[in-house]
């Protein structure tokens, strides 16, 4: 069901850079859902625009030019008015490519989009920032849980170095100008339905995902954090944790603490499989509430 009150906060048009990848393609399709006119931004494999739905524009993020190109209508039968910017492309995770390439690619590329869309006059940017940044992989444990945004960055590979940084950039892009309004969503795991069955394996040895404290975010719900994040008004940067509101696990939340990280402070009493990264600045200030759960598409039993 849509929200009257927030389609109409939403910007008329959109560019939302890495399309094509499993967060965006949920991103764009929600968007369009919506009324909101998106330009899906992406390199991806240099693959031609006419195989994707929709408008669409391959853009090299590294290289200035085109993305100032892409934010202000210079590219032909690509109009200009655009509103806002969601910026999802990246290397998605450490390990994937050499760290000083991992880092030369991220950081290049969020700047060009910052600098571009306040070149443009844009004053609305959501970006992808990282659970990451909370201290994964958590080989030092988490300082309490659940974890939230109150605690200073804590990365632990490149690509969360990147991502703490670009936290830091936006807070000076702002400094910079005090009209911009620039949201950072730290989003955990992004799941698929199709991901989904592999869930109730996970069991089995709770340290196979200890790594982010047995979070994800379900991509449809990912989408709607961006939508909420486009609405927001409120100037300057900020940070909020999207995940879903339980954990990948049919063990108990309290449990998986108690076997994994017992000496870990537990600031509330935990619901049965309440997710331990904290989501609830993102339901007070973004109206953010997860509508979805792997339990509704997987029995958690494996039967």
């Amino acid at each position: 069901m849509t929200d009257p009150v927030l389609e109409s906060a939403l910007p008329r048009r959109v560019v939302v850079t890495g399309a094509t990848g499993k967060l965006g393609r949920a991103v764009v399709a929600h968007l369009r859902d919506v009324g909101v006119d998106v330009l899906a931004v992406d390199r991806a494999g240099g693959r031609d625009p006419r195989d994707v739905d929709g408008e669409f524009l391959l853009v090299d993020l590294t290289d200035y030019g085109q993305v100032v190109e892409a934010f202000t209508g210079g590219a032909d039968e690509h109009a200009g008015d655009v509103e806002a910017v969601v910026h999802l492309a990246a290397v998605p995770a450490p390990g994937l490519l050499p760290n000083a390439t991992t880092f030369a690619n991220n950081s290049a590329a969020t700047y060009n989009v910052f600098a571009a869309a306040r070149a443009a006059g844009i004053k609305r940017v959501v970006w992808a920032s990282s659970e990451t940044v909370l201290g994964l992989p958590f080989d030092t444990p988490p300082p309490y849980v659940p974890v939230d945004e109150e605690y200073p960055p804590r990365p632990e590979s490149t690509y969360s170095l990147n991502k703490a940084l670009e936290e830091e950039m936006a807070r000076h892009f702002c400094r910079w100008d005090p009209d911009l309004v620039m949201v950072g969503l730290r989003f955990s795991n992004v799941m698929d339905v199709e991901d989904y069955a592999q869930f109730p394996s996970f069991d089995a040895d709770p340290q196979l995902r200890r790594w982010n404290l047995w979070g994800y975010i379900d991509a449809r719900d990912g989408a709607q954090a961006v939508e909420r994040a486009l609405a927001h008004d409120r100037p300057g940067a900020d940070v909020f944790i999207i995940a879903n509101a339980d954990t990948v696990m049919s063990r108990s939340s309290a449990s998986l603490m108690g076997e994994v990280h017992p000496g870990v402070e537990v600031r509330k009493k935990l619901g049965e499989h309440e997710t331990l990264l904290s989501i609830d600045k993102a339901r007070r200030l973004l109206g953010y509430q997860p509508q979805h759960s792997w339990r509704d598409h997987v029995d958690p039993t494996g039967g």
